[in-house]
Order: structure tokens, then sequence, then C-alpha cells
């Protein structure tokens, strides 16, 4: 199994907040909706602290704009893989959310891990394990990497106080 972590995030919502919406994926449904919205898009921008340039948020609308969410699945295209669908199997209140794939061509599980920090905000890393042949990791490694830190930017850049 083939292990990929996000740097740890910065969300500068409490904790409980961030779980609450994380943990009910039709939440994060909203979000997808609210990408073509002027005020939500700068809420975004914000969130990020500067991190995220204006290619990378184009990178994340595309990416979020065809996801399609369940209360407890969240499916999307990844390149070059196709089609992934991610099934919530395991909820831990204020701490983590872990998932594996569905009909997937590559077995894969994943979590995102929730600490508190004393400025009333969390902190949060993704993690991915992927089981890879030799042949697969070689088309798949870079793109699964990148599309870790992707999917971490995008959701420590959700304005989780916005009225979902």
């Amino acid at each position: 199994m083939e292990k990929f972590e996000s740097e740890i995030k910065y969300i500068q919502y409490p904790l409980e907040v961030v779980y609450n919406k994380m943990a009910d994926l039709n939440h994060l449904s909203v979000i997808k909706d609210r990408f073509g919205d002027p005020n939500f898009m700068n809420a975004a921008v914000n969130a990020s602290g500067g991190k995220v340039s204006e290619k990378q948020m184009a990178d994340i609308v595309d990416k979020v704009k065809g996801m399609t969410f369940t209360t407890d699945s969240v499916s999307l295209n990844v390149n070059p893989i196709g089609l992934i669908t991610l099934q919530i199997i395991e909820r831990e209140v204020n701490k983590t959310i872990k998932f594996e794939t569905v009909n997937s061509p590559i077995p894969l599980n994943m979590w995102i891990q929730l600490l508190p920090v004393s400025t009333g905000g969390c902190k949060m890393r993704l993690t991915v394990k992927a089981e890879l042949n030799f042949f697969i990791r070689k088309m798949v490694e870079k793109p699964l990497r990148e599309g870790v830190e992707k999917l971490a930017d995008m959701l420590a850049m959700v304005p989780y106080g916005y009225e979902m």
C-alpha cells in the first residue's frame, strides 16, 4: 500500500463546525452550486490565506463542478483513473472521517483527521492509502499525490461558517 499525505492545513472555523459539515457530504454539495457566487468565491479565496493561485482555484472549481454527493458518498472524475466514488465507512466525532472506494480500479482508503487549535480553528490532514502495482504506480503516483493536496486545499478553503 502506498501512502499519500497532504500538508497540515489550518481551517479558521471551530472543529465542531468543520466536522459537522464534513460528516454529512450533502453539506458539501451545496458548495458546488455556490462556486458561481462571487461572494462565496471571495470567502473561499480568503479562507485559503493567499495560498491558492488563480490557476489552482480554476482547477479546483473544475473538479468541484464534476462532483456528485450523497450523505455518505462523493463521486468525482480523477485523471487518468476515471470516476471514483468514496463512501464514508467510519466517523469518529470531531476527530476522523474514513472513506473507501467503491467500484474503483484501484483499492483506496482515505481519511480526514481533524484537531482543534487554541485559536478556535482546527488543523486538518488528508491521508490516502492506495494499493498500486508497479505499472499502475508509475501512471498514477504523481496525479494521486497532486490530487490529495488539491483536495486538502479545497477542503481547507471551504467557508464552513457560510450558511449552507
